[in-house]
């Protein structure tokens, strides 16, 4: 009998695989990064074959590491990073272009076109998301109207179009049988489905010019879609698939509404589940699809996304040589009492909540000739937590309820200089659980609730349990303060690019 799950963790900058027993604890893990690819300013690539090279050798090296054979799995899950959007050629399964990335701005010129007519919120009753840079639809469109012959291909049903998952399955379930699906999460996150219906929007479809044929089937976050054909898991059932922020809401066990979590990764995320009815948002935040189990009814969220967090420490480490690896960057902070009045708003590629704002660009506040390196790392790190107290109260206004704690994960939640500053900025405590890589995980319970490994959502809630907590113990008049010099801040990133 089958005593583990596996999971596919294809996010922006690295794949991995990891295995899980039944108390959620990691059995084995592999992981390789791949190339970001910067052809223009604001425009960022994956090459899809690269990653389906790397989340190949991590299957195989995290089960002959731990001598696991596929009879040992019981089914597998895959999260994958949302948005980032993939078009190949339906008989060869090779990609007609490079990933064009949530990151990724070109389209900003078709946001504001679209924007003319019915303005940012034109699709918002519908999809829950604003017009922005950032959704797969757009992103289809440009590949559409700028590879040359792809949308005669795409009318004579000769491509396919997927977020990351739907690749990823394509390649697993290999040969005669392959699948073409997506689910409801990701799909949520294309602007292009009805979020009530759970269906493509045909109108939308129309507006943006794009073929329905090249679209992925829409199906649940948990049943069985097929199996794998590679040899390292050959015949194990793929039975779950979420978005990588709703995997971490899942991971982190918040199945009841007004429950949150954030995960600090390459950007921010902040979900709050919100039941099983979408609560349309008025404070700059999306609605989502936060998951559908089987034939269960839909379950919804909230969701601040932050476009830069982590991504901000890898470019003082790559960018400006400030440290030599991402650790480094709690021992500098620290070396300073305070910012020396210093503020980073990171909005490479705009902002996105509660803002939506694609012309704002990155600034430094504040710099005066008392600041040194120090300041600028701590700046660094306090620019993460400003941005999620500013979605947390967003979240707050449009739930009309309140977040007592905040469940968080992600690479980040390691540096207890930022945990310690974010329950100060909060004026909220801020909870690690002892198990840290909930996105993993969260695809892990999805896959072993469809084959019966997992009995119900109540089996994975015991599993949860907190490994750390952080108090606020910051003076209110500190923390109102910083906070008044950050909103300051953020106004002069505004209306940069042109």
């Amino acid at each position: 009998m089958a005593q583990y799950i596996g999971a596919i963790d294809q996010g922006t900058t690295s794949s991995r695989f990891m295995v899980f027993d039944r108390d959620g604890k990691i059995v084995s893990c592999a992981q390789e990064e791949h190339q970001q690819i910067y052809p223009k300013p604001g425009w960022v690539e994956h090459d899809p074959e690269e990653i389906w090279q790397r989340t190949s050798n991590v299957i195989a090296t995290a089960m002959q590491t731990a001598g696991l054979r596929p009879a040992d799995l019981a089914a597998i899950g895959i999260t994958n990073q949302r948005e980032t959007t993939v078009v190949w050629d339906r008989n060869t399964g090779k990609p007609v272009h490079n990933a064009m990335v949530w990151q990724d701005t070109r389209v900003a010129a078709d946001v504001s076109e679209f924007s003319k007519s019915g303005g940012q919120d034109r699709y918002r009753a519908k999809t829950g998301l604003p017009l922005a840079t950032y959704f797969s639809g757009l992103k289809i469109r440009w590949l559409l109207n700028n590879v040359p012959g792809l949308r005669a291909q795409a009318e004579a049903g000769e491509i396919l179009f997927g977020t990351i998952d739907s690749f990823l399955i394509w390649n697993l379930t290999g040969g005669t049988g392959r699948v073409h699906i997506t689910d409801v999460t990701n799909a949520s996150r294309t602007q292009l489905m009805d979020l009530t219906s759970l269906q493509w929007d045909e109108g939308i479809l129309k507006e943006f010019e794009i073929p329905v044929q090249v679209l992925p089937k829409i199906a649940s976050s948990s049943e069985v879609y097929g199996n794998a054909t590679m040899d390292a898991i050959r015949g194990v059932p793929i039975a779950g698939v979420l978005g990588d922020q709703q995997a971490a809401l899942v991971g982190q066990a918040c199945f009841k509404s007004g429950q949150a979590k954030n995960t600090y990764g390459t950007g921010c995320f902040l979900l709050m589940n919100t039941g099983n009815t979408p609560i349309s948002s008025k404070c700059g935040l999306v609605t989502t699809v936060a998951y559908k189990f089987g034939k269960e009814a839909a379950c919804y969220a909230l969701e601040g996304s932050v476009a830069i967090a982590g991504a901000l420490v890898q470019w003082l480490r790559d960018n400006l040589g400030l440290i030599g690896n991402s650790s480094e960057i709690e021992d500098l902070a620290r070396t300073v009492a305070d910012n020396g009045g210093v503020y980073f708003v990171p909005a490479f590629s705009g902002l996105y909540a509660p803002y939506w704002k694609a012309n704002a660009r990155g600034v430094i506040a504040g710099l005066t000739r008392y600041v040194n390196k120090a300041h600028i790392a701590r700046a660094v790190l306090e620019a993460t937590a400003f941005q999620v107290r500013e979605v947390v109260e967003a979240m707050i206004k449009d739930s009309s309820g309140s977040i007592d704690f905040l469940r968080v994960d992600g690479g980040m939640v390691v540096n207890d200089l930022l945990m310690q500053f974010q329950s100060d900025i909060l004026a909220r405590p801020v909870v690690r659980p002892k198990v840290a890589e909930t996105t993993a995980l969260g695809a892990a319970y999805a896959a072993g609730l469809a084959v019966g490994f997992f009995k119900n959502t109540d089996e994975l809630s015991a599993h949860w349990a907190a490994d750390r907590r952080w108090e606020p113990n910051m003076d209110p008049q500190s923390r109102d303060r910083l906070y008044h010099f950050w909103k300051k801040a953020v106004t002069r990133s505004f209306d940069w690019a042109e």
